[in-house]
């Protein structure tokens, strides 16, 4: 199945996630099939691709509840 989640980046101290769509059986440093915005909580910035997001869960993607809670935050 897959799943829109936060992929972890970054440094230590200087987290930076990316928002991807990718197989829930993957590693959290696996491949993603896209990646449809970031979140940088450092700076508080959050750039997110709807149309991308919307289009993912017509496949059949299903959204984490961390990035739900990001998404309402906008």
């Amino acid at each position: 199945m897959l799943k829109i989640r936060l992929n972890p980046t970054g440094v230590a101290n200087k987290p930076f996630y990316r928002i991807v769509v990718i197989d829930e059986r993957k590693k959290l440093g696996g491949k993603a099939l896209d990646i449809l915005g970031y979140w940088q909580p450092a700076k508080d910035v959050l750039e997110v691709n709807h149309e991308k997001i919307k289009a993912w869960q017509k496949k059949g993607a299903r959204v984490s509840p961390a990035v739900s809670k990001l998404i309402g935050k906008l």
